[in-house]
């Protein structure tokens, strides 16, 4: 399921970014954090902490979320395939 999210987004350690943030560690790491990456107005408004209960809600809707963000993807509307995205993002470490 995570291919679809690797099209824009690297999940190597200590890798570089893609057309979205390097998702290495997302897990527990603040909003919009990265420093050379280049987030929207909104998503740097967004002050959370990505825990997995936020992370299911901005993979199953991220415009939702935080309307204005510049991420194009509509979403993942099966929430199994959520759970399952998250569960490999929490094993990012």
């Amino acid at each position: 399921m995570f291919a679809r999210c690797a099209i824009c987004h690297k999940v190597t350690q200590g890798g570089g970014n893609s057309v979205g943030p390097n998702l290495f560690g997302v897990v527990g790491r603040k909003s919009a954090s990265l420093q050379d990456f280049q987030y929207s107005g909104p998503m740097k408004a967004l002050a959370i902490t990505w825990t997995d209960d936020k992370l299911s809600e901005w993979v199953s809707g991220p415009a939702k979320m935080v309307p204005g963000t510049k991420m194009a993807f509509p979403g993942i509307t099966s929430k199994a395939d959520v759970r399952n995205v998250v569960a490999y993002l929490d094993t990012l470490k």
